[in-house]
């Protein structure tokens, strides 16, 4: 297929299309052919209805395509970090989260690697839905290839000025890609199994310091569009990553700023939307990638 030969000869998965022949080199995204895995574990502090009673089983993927600067996991979005998996090693770690009781598998920026997915689930579904965990800066191609394999959806919407995306990722068409992209998983109706999302669509948005414009932007985008897709507004921003020369970014959100954002986005009519409480802005919630050890 030619999602295959994207990652052979001259790698276009991405927006970036930085044509790398990934058999031989690491792409844009920091990632060869090889499938790396950070860290993978039960995560308590995804929303309520995915994480559950026993946490998602999410699996963090080495490498990424965005790079923005402030990356609370720029630890192994930045440089290939953890061991490689194969593709029945991975078949093999999908299970063991089942064993462990998750309430799903979360495939966290996992973009980079989907032809390697494609083959994998072509030889073992998992038994648990499927959570696919990304920041959307995707080809909207790429995604309807994996679409028979995701139950659940959890993109994020980051910026909507060409300006603010340029800044924190050197990337001025992220809304362009993005915008697609979400358009394409936020059509996914929502399936409930007790307390549990079985099926749908949430889109994220973290509201970043000094931003409030490029936040109400993008929730007055999505209002607009009416998807059946939940909305989840994050207030968890925490300072770190690569920031020394964004001074805005090197302090969390104020109260004024959220409530601002919030109260645009309950006068947009919005229903179905999570909110985190104020405490979320702390370093206990930023997982642990030192190999061995359990995420928090």
């Amino acid at each position: 297929m030619w999602y295959n030969q994207y990652m052979k000869t001259e790698c276009r998965l991405c927006p970036v299309a930085c044509g790398a022949d990934r058999t031989k080199t690491a792409g844009a995204c920091g990632a060869t052919d090889k499938v790396r895995i950070a860290n993978f574990g039960l995560h308590p502090y995804e929303e309520p209805c995915i994480s559950c009673k026993n946490g998602s089983g999410t699996v963090f993927f080495s490498g990424c395509s965005l790079r923005c600067v402030f990356c609370q996991n720029h630890e192994i979005s930045r440089a290939a970090v953890g061991e490689v998996y194969d593709e029945d090693r991975l078949i093999g770690l999908f299970r063991t989260l089942e064993e462990m009781g998750a309430e799903n598998i979360n495939l966290v920026t996992a973009f980079h690697y989907v032809p390697v997915l494609l083959r994998v689930f072509a030889k073992y579904r998992p038994k648990i839905p499927v959570v696919y965990n990304t920041h959307s800066y995707e080809r909207v191609e790429v995604l309807q290839a994996l679409d028979k394999y995701i139950d659940v959806y959890l993109p994020d919407l980051k910026y909507y000025s060409p300006k603010v995306s340029l800044r924190y990722t050197g990337k001025s068409n992220y809304f362009e890609y993005a915008s697609r992209a979400i358009g394409f998983m936020a059509q996914r109706e929502a399936e409930f199994e007790d307390e549990k999302m079985v099926r749908g669509c949430i889109v994220r948005h973290l509201i970043l310091p000094l931003n409030v414009r490029d936040s109400i932007a993008l929730i007055d985008w999505f209002a607009q569009k009416k998807f059946p897709a939940y909305f989840s507004l994050m207030r968890q921003y925490t300072p770190c990553g690569e920031i020394e020369k964004f001074p805005e970014l090197q302090r969390r959100i104020t109260a004024r700023e959220y409530e601002a954002v919030l109260s645009h986005l309950l006068e947009c009519g919005l229903e179905r939307v999570f909110v985190q409480e104020r405490g979320a802005a702390d370093e206990k919630f930023i997982p642990n990638f030192t190999g061995g050890k359990k995420l928090f």
